[in-house]
């Protein structure tokens, strides 16, 4: 059964991409309000492809952009939930796009444009994995549920709130993911670990204006001096969190853990060299895969206030601003972190200035048990699909509809990507390896026949 899957994935390969290209082609903005035409007409889209496989289709309103719904019985009773989304990012900066950003373009096995691995061209592999076992069996292994949103590159919450609302329907066994990365252009891998966040602002204000740094500068407290030094409080040179407690819950690693992170292998100096960065930085003791997935951090995102445009102007500034995040890993409650951050920050803030604080943002970390058979399950399916055995790791950034599912369905979350970092998601020149889609395709097929 395996080698006619894979048969009939080579067959059709031409015709698979051409059919992704004419997803892809959709202008699916979620972030921008011109577009929302665009973004409904690529859910339509997917509903009438999903239809044409024999699937039941059709769009959930659940406010926002409306969530594609697909699903086919199969052999067995076991459900498999496969998530994505089908919105993207904006094209800016468009003047950096080496191809138009929605006209799919191919280049030594590359397709370039945007969407091409976040998401459309990593769940169009699932699609097509459907397709080539319908086609070549007559039926499913097991029922499939695709649940496709779009809205997550805008932050919108309909999906969860219609995960919330209909999760004694849903009930899936396991939910798939592929929205994330393979190791390495030749490893795959499944995640097993996401960090979560809490993020906020605050805004230090001095004076009720700018004012003259001669006629005023030593006699009262510089706002932008006072956010730097609050900053300074929170994290040393090295990158240890200095806010009290911080570390608390959390836990060192497994073991195994260790050990299956030093076969990796992993080269620090490609790491800094696609950045152009001198060395690596961070957390003294720790690796730099351990402190990109498995260790804390705290981050100021952005940080802004008085006079920025060109040449001098000697002033005071009335206020400054700053936009931080702090990523948390597995047993930090992100309610505690953000209790403790902004506990700290008052301590440290002088009573020269005044502090106003935003409300965090937050979003629990997730760690799965990598025993548990659905993991096995995709092992077997990536080593058919890829022709090479796959590994497990973490990753550094947050998906919050991770958390919704496993928190509402209580199900395992399988995160199987099929693209890589340097793919370029929500970057100019987003692409996507055609080999990957391919042999994604295939291990997704394997997937729905081993789980």
């Amino acid at each position: 059964m395996a080698e006619k899957i894979d048969a009939y994935v080579n067959e059709n390969r031409e015709r698979f991409i051409e059919e992704l290209k004419e997803l892809m082609r959709f202008p699916s903005i979620s972030a921008q309000s011109k577009h929302d035409g665009d973004t409904r007409a690529c859910a339509e889209w997917l509903v009438a492809h999903f239809q044409k496989l024999g699937l039941e289709a059709s769009l959930v309103d659940a406010g926002g952009q409306p969530i594609v719904r697909a699903q086919a019985k199969g052999k067995s009773a076991k459900r498999v939930m496969v998530y994505g989304h089908y919105d993207v990012q904006p094209e800016d900066p468009l003047d950096q796009w080496q191809t138009p950003p929605f006209e799919p373009t191919i280049k030594n096995g590359i397709i370039y444009g945007r969407g091409s691995t976040d998401d459309k061209g990593q769940v169009f592999a699932h699609v097509k994995a459907v397709e080539s076992l319908l086609k070549t069996d007559g039926e499913l292994p097991c029922e499939v549920l695709f649940l496709l949103e779009g809205e997550e590159e805008s932050g919108g919450d309909a999906l969860a709130r219609y995960v919330r609302q209909a999760k004694d329907e849903l009930k899936p066994d396991v939910v798939v993911v592929s929205d994330s990365t393979m190791y390495d252009e030749k490893t795959p891998a499944i995640t097993y670990g996401l960090r979560g966040m809490a993020g906020f602002e605050f805004t230090v204000k001095g004076p009720d204006r700018d004012v003259h740094s001669g006629a005023y500068g030593g006699g009262i407290a510089n706002p932008a001096m006072v956010v730097a030094q609050i900053m300074a409080a929170c994290v040393a040179p090295d990158g240890k969190i200095l806010i009290p407690h911080f570390y608390d819950d959390v836990a060192p690693l497994e073991p195994w853990e260790a050990e299956s992170m030093a076969k990796l292998a992993f080269d620090d100096q490609a790491f800094v060299g696609e950045l152009n960065v001198a060395r690596p930085h961070g957390e003294a003791g720790f690796g730099t895969l351990e402190r990109i997935w498995m260790r804390p951090t705290f981050e100021i995102n952005g940080i802004y206030g008085g006079y920025t445009a060109e040449g001098a102007k000697t002033i005071i500034p009335a206020s400054a601003t700053v936009k931080v995040s702090a990523r948390l890993v597995p047993h930090q409650d992100p309610s505690r972190i953000a209790k403790l951050i902004a506990e700290h920050i008052r301590s440290v803030c002088p009573d020269t200035v005044r502090l106003e604080m935003s409300d965090f943002a937050m979003c629990p970390p997730v760690l799965f048990d990598v025993n548990d058979p659905t993991f096995r399950a995709a092992q077997e399916a990536l080593r058919q699909g890829f022709g090479a055995e796959s590994v497990f790791i973490r990753c550094g950034g947050s998906i919050p509809v991770v958390s919704t599912f496993v928190e509402q369905l209580g199900c395992p979350v399988l995160l199987m990507g099929l693209g890589l970092d340097s793919d370029g998601p929500h970057s100019p020149n987003e692409h996507f390896s055609l080999d990957s889609f391919i042999k994604g395709t295939k291990a997704a097929a394997h997937l729905l026949r081993t789980i």
